[in-house]
């Protein structure tokens, strides 16, 4: 065996013996320590951030919205209502994504301004009091969460519709209201999700 050969297999000896090491190692171990410290550590957000209805089935994720229709697509008064969305047919995790229109873009300008008739008709308030999320969808089209000033605006119909006190619901947003992330990351928002878990709960 010439002298060139034999360098050439020791170097490919050595090349599959490290991708079989790396491959254990990263392949294979580093997962399984990550997902073993994720579900000792965080076994919610590890298994998806689950929701369970009241009877204990899964009903969704935490970190993804949710619309609240009828089977003719109209919204139902008795829940929130989320912020649009342009994934799928809305709230698709399987086609996650924005419109892609900028704000120099006539389609999306009349897409809000019906948007927002369509909310303050629904919800009884002036167009001047609907707030930007409630007629933008998010980047992601899943985004779980709404302002604070957006879930304020719904109580009064959600109360109605439920014949529940105003200041019963108004303190069911204020606890499932989150502050800012480290306090000063973001903006405070509201899960509809788990908002409207909690109304189904009582």
């Amino acid at each position: 065996m010439t002298r060139p050969l034999t360098r050439t297999l020791k170097a490919t000896w050595i090349a599959v013996r490290l991708m079989i090491v790396f491959t254990v190692l990263l392949g294979i171990a580093y997962p399984l320590l990550i997902t073993g410290i994720g579900q000792a550590a965080f076994p919610h957000q590890a298994n998806g951030s689950l929701v369970h209805a009241a009877d204990g089935r899964v009903v969704g994720s935490a970190l993804i919205g949710q619309e609240f229709r009828d089977a003719n697509g109209s919204p139902l008064p008795q829940y929130f209502q989320p912020r649009p969305s342009a994934a799928g047919d809305g709230y698709d995790p399987t086609a996650s994504g924005g419109s892609n229109l900028g704000p120099q873009s006539a389609r999306l300008v009349a897409e809000i301004a019906t948007r927002k008739r369509q909310v303050a008709a629904f919800d009884g308030v002036p167009e001047s009091r609907v707030p930007v999320d409630a007629v933008t969808a998010s980047g992601s089209g899943l985004d779980p969460d709404i302002s604070p000033a957006y879930a304020k605006i719904q109580a009064r119909r959600v109360a109605r519709a439920r014949n529940l006190p105003l200041a019963e619901v108004e303190a069911l947003i204020a606890r499932h209201t989150a502050g800012r992330d480290l306090g000063f990351i973001g903006e405070p928002r509201v899960n509809v999700v788990e908002l409207n878990l909690a109304l189904d709960r009582r």
